[in-house]
């Protein structure tokens, strides 16, 4: 019996609640550290157990489609896609949840320094993950490259933090226990930034067949 459409809909639409969640949990943490926002960072944290549901249903769903219907050629893409996006998905929620950790204890003790990197990391790193499950949903391989390309942009911010707090941190010992967790901070978002360029990789295997994995950008245009 073939999938129907209706679930494979339904599928589509619990991939889409999830990846709201887990947007709305990269926008909470970083507002939580920029404005020293406790309850929302602990807000954050609980709220992670929205994503995990989300993961074992979509996860279960899926293995049910695979069991029973024995899909082929596209629709096996589709739900083989969907069950590695969530995965994705729910280790961007985590590295949110990290942040929202680091923001609970940078906001216990003096502020180092205005906030000016993190928040544009966040930006870029948060669309990425938009326009990575956006490219899913429309089978969109261009707005997948293009999410592909924009990685560079979040790990350059993320070397312009860390040498600026390196910089910090030599000029004054007594900062550097902040600095670092600044750092996990940066390093978080590029890790954030680096699930939703999988989930990109992923949309271009569902549309063509075609792994790109460890393939260098002007490979994947060829």
């Amino acid at each position: 019996m073939p999938v129907r459409m209706e679930e494979l809909e339904n599928l589509k639409e619990m991939l889409l609640k999830m990846a709201s969640h887990v947007e709305r949990s990269i926008k909470d943490s970083v507002r939580a550290l920029t404005e020293r926002d406790s309850d929302l960072a602990e807000k954050v944290i609980r709220d992670d157990r929205i994503v995990n549901t989300y993961d074992v249903k979509i996860d279960e769903e899926c293995v049910r489609l695979l069991a029973l219907k024995q899909p082929m050629g596209k629709d096996l893409r589709f739900i083989t896609t969907a069950m590695k996006i969530t995965t994705d998905l729910e280790r961007i929620a985590d590295n949110a949840v990290n942040i929202a950790e680091r923001a609970l204890e940078l906001n216990e003790e003096p502020l180092l320094k205005p906030y000016i990197d993190i928040p544009r990391m966040r930006e870029v790193a948060q669309g990425m993950v938009r326009d990575s499950i956006d490219a899913f949903v429309n089978e969109d391989k261009r707005l997948a490259m293009d999410v592909i390309m924009r990685d560079d942009e979040v790990d350059d911010l993320n070397e312009m933090v860390l040498k600026e707090l390196m910089f910090i941190m030599t000029q004054d010992p007594s900062t550097v226990s902040r600095a670092m967790k600044i750092s996990y901070v940066s390093k978080y978002l590029e890790r954030i930034a680096d699930h939703a360029t999988n989930i990109a990789e992923m949309v271009i295997y569902m549309v063509e067949g075609r792994i790109i994995r460890h393939m260098v950008p002007n490979e994947i245009t060829q």
